[in-house]
């Protein structure tokens, strides 16, 4: 869906020496790896896919993991379930913070390498365990589920791209080693549309954004989520945090006038406290995304 199209361009601008680096740790990470776990936010699946994946992982295992399961309905779960399903792809949906679904994964893991011993014993080689990396976009929970699996927080979980440090293999069980250092996908999109997603989700790491302009995004893609999709998503979702409805409102308008009627006029504060409600979960289990023709 499209967001409203006074939104600049620019509105979001990433740093290319960033995205460059990134780039460059992710390749050497591909090379050493058997399995990818492809990490993706459950609230916006689409937006946090990024459109060169099938190009870096190649021909290697790609597992499919749906973090931030906490953040939506079971009813939504199940209609993304399905719609992977016609895609060809199996979702697993996890809760990294507590472990839910984690063990599922590994065991998926394990299994995507049993071919792979299979070519080795082919060649007269020995088998070894299948080494796995955990890729995705900054903060949607790969050092979260790094750690889970690691049963100790080996990884630093913390919002700025990680500390530069020697690549290190942790075995897991016989069959599988992980690599400890999640790999960040290189951000720059050009689908602002999805830009915007990751902003209001917190996921998008190194670039500068608007708040203003990312909490008013919000408003309106709630405004509209409410009309089109009322029976997936709670209702009033705003008017129930703040006591002012939004419906009336385009999204700047009800962002002055929520900053009038609850925070003394302050736009700016206004702004953070609604994207900080939404990525607490404070304004219900709302996601951003739907699939597509449902």
């Amino acid at each position: 869906m499209g967001l409203n199209q006074n939104y600049k361009l620019n509105t979001i601008q990433w740093y290319p020496g960033h995205i460059a680096k990134a780039e460059k740790n992710l390749k050497e990470q591909l090379k050493l790896v058997d399995v990818v776990l492809e990490v993706r936010d459950a609230r916006i699946p689409l937006a946090t896919n990024h459109p060169q994946i099938p190009e870096w992982v190649g021909n290697k295992a790609r597992i499919l993991v749906l973090n931030r399961l906490d953040m939506i309905s079971p009813q939504v779960r199940q209609m993304w379930t399905n719609w992977f399903k016609q895609e060809g792809e199996i979702p697993y949906f996890t809760n990294a913070q507590h472990g839910d679904g984690v063990a599922a994964v590994l065991k998926a893991a394990q299994d995507a390498g049993i071919s792979l011993n299979e070519r080795r014993k082919s060649r007269g080689m020995l088998p070894r365990p299948v080494r796995a990396v955990v890729i995705g976009f900054p903060n949607v929970g790969k050092s979260a589920l790094i750690n889970r699996v690691l049963k100790k927080r080996v990884v630093e979980s913390a919002a700025r791209p990680g500390v530069t440090r020697q690549l290190r293999w942790v075995r897991i069980s016989q069959e599988l080693e992980l690599l400890d250092a999640p790999g960040v996908i290189p951000l720059k999109l050009d689908d602002q549309d999805a830009a915007l997603k990751l902003a209001i989700c917190d996921d998008i790491g190194e670039a500068s954004y608007d708040n203003q302009l990312v909490a008013a995004a919000l408003v309106d893609l709630l405004n509209y989520l409410e009309a089109v999709h009322s029976k997936v998503l709670p209702k009033t979702s705003l008017q129930t945090r703040y006591e002012l409805d939004a419906t009336p409102y385009a999204g700047d308008e009800y962002l002055h006038a929520l900053a009038e009627h609850k925070y003394t006029g302050d736009v700016e504060r206004t702004a953070r406290k609604l994207l900080t409600d939404y990525r607490k979960g404070l304004l219900g289990n709302i996601p951003l995304e739907l699939p597509p023709n449902w």
